[in-house]
């Protein structure tokens, strides 16, 4: 082999190893542009996970079928200030680990029984240190309670928190459900002279 073709050879190795880490990390990216918060594939899979468990799939379409995991991250991205952002990002690692700490699997690899219970273990927290909270404001000159150390960190009751309201804000205002489940009239364009009216009484 001459040299030329060996210096060929060598430029298109090199230039096809270039290229493949690039590829690779375009993978691995998530499918919706974001500008503040950086996330993989993997974690845009996890937070499609758990709107799905929010909403499933039934005879209606459920979470993934309206893609209301990437309404999540579009809002996260565009509408949170950024500390709270930061805390989504690590909330979601923190719920990924303790999906492996109290289960030995990941969130994906749960059965929906044991996703929901998850779920809900960490919503009776977060309620319980509401209301530990509202009762503390309640009393007067009462110095700012320190929250009790729980099971789950700030962090990933925030992250489930952000999810779970913008999950349910993505579905109640999709076009599916603006047109199939609640159809929507600006203006209503009918008379009805047969509507049910009773008069009030006279105090």
């Amino acid at each position: 082999m001459d040299r030329r073709t060996v210096i060929k050879n060598l430029a298109l190795i090199i230039g096809g190893a270039a290229l493949l880490p690039a590829c690779s990390q375009d993978k691995a990216k998530s499918k919706v542009a974001l500008k503040n918060i950086d996330i993989t594939a993997d974690q845009e899979q996890l937070i499609g996970d758990v709107s799905e468990t929010f909403i499933p799939k039934t005879t209606t379409p459920g979470a993934k079928d309206l893609q209301l995991h990437l309404f999540v991250l579009k809002m996260v991205d565009d509408c949170y200030k950024k500390e709270d952002q930061q805390a989504f990002v690590t909330g979601m690692g923190h719920f990924a680990d303790q999906s492996q700490k109290l289960y030995s699997k990941t969130f994906d690899q749960l059965d929906t029984k044991t996703r929901e219970e998850f779920l809900l273990d960490i919503e009776k927290e977060g309620k319980a240190e509401e209301e530990a909270a509202r009762k503390n404001s309640d009393k007067k000159d009462a110095a700012p309670a320190t929250p009790p150390a729980g099971k789950y960190s700030p962090e990933l009751k925030k992250f489930y928190s952000i999810v779970k309201r913008q999950t349910i804000n993505g579905y109640t205002n999709s076009k599916y459900f603006m047109t199939k489940e609640v159809v929507y009239e600006l203006v209503p364009g009918r008379y009805n002279a047969h509507f049910p009216y009773k008069q009030k009484q006279a105090v």
